[in-house]
Order: C-alpha cells, then sequence, then structure tokens
C-alpha cells in the first residue's frame, strides 16, 4: 500500500481538528467547562487523546477557540442570510441578534466562555477570534463608522456588556431590553434583524452545530498569534 499523499494527511489533520472544536463545545455547552476533560472531548471526537495536545495547547485554548468558530459562524450565517443585503443597518442589527441570540440560545457556553476571558490569560489569539473580529470591524465600516479602529473596539465592548448582563445568574437583564439599548445607540429600528417577538433563528437554529464545523481549515492557537 502506497502512502498517503501531503494533502490527504492534511485533510485527516483538519477534519481531527474540527471533531475536537464540535466536541468541545458540545460538552461545555451541556457540562460546564470544569466538569469536561480534554478526554472527554476526545473521546466525543472520536480521537486518540494525544492529539488534543498536540493540536492545542491546552483546555482553555481549545475552548476559547471553539467558542469563537461558533461565534463567528453563527454571525456569518446571519449577515448572509436571504434576503442578502449590503444595507449597513440591517446589518448591524443581524449582528447584534446573532450574538445576544447565542446567550439566550447557549447560555451555560457563554457563560463559560465570559469567565475565561476573565482568567489571567484572557483573549487566546487564534484564527479564529480574528475571523469574529473581521466580521465585526466590516459591520462597523458598512454601517458608516468614520473611525472603524476605534468603533469596532466599543461595538466589541457593548455586545461583551450585553452578553454577560443577560448572563448574571441571579440578576439577568432581559435579552429584549438589552437590544433595545444597542438599537438605540446604533440608530436602529427595531423591525430590523430579528425582533424578538417573531420567534426567527436571526442566525441561530437547532442544538446540532456540525455545520459549524464541517469546512475550512480549524484554528491552531497559541503565542504566537495575534489579535486585534
Amino acid at each position: 500500500m502506497s502512502p498517503r499523499s501531503a494533502s490527504v494527511n492534511e485533510e485527516l489533520r483538519r477534519r481531527s481538528k474540527e471533531r475536537l472544536l464540535q466536541a468541545a463545545v458540545e460538552l461545555v455547552d451541556e457540562r460546564g467547562f470544569e466538569a469536561t476533560t480534554l478526554g472527554d472531548i476526545a473521546d466525543r471526537a472520536g480521537s486518540a487523546r494525544g492529539l488534543v495536545s498536540y493540536y492545542f495547547p491546552g483546555k482553555r485554548q481549545l475552548v476559547q477557540s471553539a467558542v469563537h468558530r461558533l461565534m463567528h459562524r453563527t454571525l456569518e450565517e446571519a449577515l448572509e442570510r436571504e434576503p442578502r443585503t449590503e444595507d449597513g443597518r440591517e446589518r448591524m442589527a443581524r449582528a447584534i441578534d446573532a450574538i445576544l441570540g447565542l446567550a439566550g440560545d447557549r447560555p451555560v457556553l457563554m457563560r463559560q466562555h465570559m469567565a475565561g476571558l476573565l482568567q489571567a490569560e484572557g483573549f487566546v489569539p487564534c484564527p479564529e477570534q480574528r475571523r469574529l473580529a473581521e466580521l465585526l470591524r466590516d459591520t462597523v465600516a458598512r454601517h458608516g463608522s468614520r473611525d472603524v479602529d476605534s468603533d469596532y473596539p466599543m461595538l466589541r465592548a457593548l455586545l461583551m456588556g450585553a452578553v454577560y448582563a443577560a448572563l448574571v445568574p441571579g440578576v439577568p437583564m432581559p435579552v429584549p431590553v438589552l437590544r433595545a439599548e444597542l438599537f438605540k445607540r446604533y440608530r436602529l429600528d427595531w423591525e430590523l434583524g430579528v425582533p424578538p417577538e417573531t420567534g426567527a433563528s436571526g442566525g441561530r437554529s437547532d442544538r446540532d452545530l456540525s455545520r459549524f464545523f464541517a469546512t475550512g481549515d480549524a484554528p491552531e492557537c497559541g503565542p504566537q498569534g495575534q489579535s486585534k
């Protein structure tokens, strides 16, 4: 039997990383961060346990990368859904609804993600986080920003703050209230995006996450990565 080609090996590695990312999101969503081990993730992914440490420095890096993948693919799906639009106000509304939607649909996962960002290492730089940043920067630019370098961090901070407020145990703020404040700041009409009362998904869907982890290069997080 002839050895596998380099392209075949690369595809196998890509699929292994995709399975690990999906398994990490699913398990943390089900059990929480502390109750999920790297062994659990490897078992769910059908991978050898040694592969996890080969691809990722640790559990925190793997989980942050997996959640950033879910976030950027959810945002991408919301921005590009039909009817497609280039209107900056509609795209900003869709972006807000997509991120707030994750807080409402996956509270355990997003609460664990926010808690992880408050750890000493904070953001774990990786391609997935950079792709999320690119989408949000583009949203700010299309909305009409004259200073994207200043307005993008503000949008990011406002979205993070809103997600945090929606997930505080015991005193969560209602997502529609947070949405109203963000829409007011960006001068968006309530009917843009996916208003809560419509019951539509706004880029969110069922519990099956496979479509978010089926294509594209999986991230390799590490100290060499950079993010904005």
